[in-house]
């Protein structure tokens, strides 16, 4: 892959997440889901009104992850390869919506729409998760993208370790509404930040010092 290549790949995948990003929270907060006590995929259910911009949201997300992959893929094998698969989940997360207030077990009965919905959310966050963490050895990818993958990494485990524990523990509150959103922002601002770093110019490799 050319340099060319890379960097036009991350800047589609910048414009995609930050684009993707901006919708779903436009989706989120002014359409009439019941707040932090929700889930954000209820910005999605077809009763509201701002269902069409968060799906069109989510598919630039998937579009974004699929462009960031490219642009990684030179460099960091296994972590395009996870943000491909993650890519795929994202759009059946966009493609399946869930039912009215996404009701998730082991607190509310659930559709198989609803299951097939909050499965493929949970893999998509994972796989991401797990590219950032395949990101960090690599030393093609360059030092500054693997420094935020390190940050991003040790950032997101905590956060996605206290949602499946608040969701198994509380379900449905504030609680796990904030923590959702917290972990959400995080892992965009990850592919954000990477996608941008991966459009700027290499730098030239430091000869040995011996």
């Amino acid at each position: 892959m050319t340099e060319l290549t890379r960097r036009v790949a991350a800047g589609g995948a910048t414009a995609c997440v930050l684009g993707g990003t901006v919708a779903v929270v436009v989706a989120v907060v002014a359409g009439p889901g019941p707040g932090l006590i929700g889930y954000v995929s209820e910005a999605g259910v077809t009763d509201s009104g701002y269902a069409p911009t968060y799906r069109a949201g989510v598919f630039a997300l998937t579009a974004g992850l699929l462009l960031l992959a490219v642009a990684l893929s030179a460099t960091a094998r296994a972590a395009a390869t996870l943000l491909v698969a993650g890519s795929f989940c994202t759009l059946l997360s966009g493609s399946v919506t869930c039912s009215d207030g996404c009701p998730l077990p082991p607190f509310e009965q659930a559709t198989t729409a609803d299951l097939v919905h909050g499965g493929a959310s949970v893999a998509a966050v994972a796989t991401v998760f797990f590219a950032m963490v395949a990101v960090v050895p690599c030393p093609g990818a360059g030092t500054r993208v693997r420094r935020v993958a390190a940050v991003g990494a040790l950032l997101a485990l905590p956060l996605a370790a206290a949602v499946g524990l608040a969701m198994l523990v509380v379900g449905r509150s504030t609680l796990v509404g904030v923590l959702e959103r917290l972990l959400l922002a995080e892992t965009a601002g990850w592919g954000l930040v990477t996608a941008a770093l991966l459009t700027l110019p290499a730098r030239p490799r430091r000869p040995p010092w011996w």
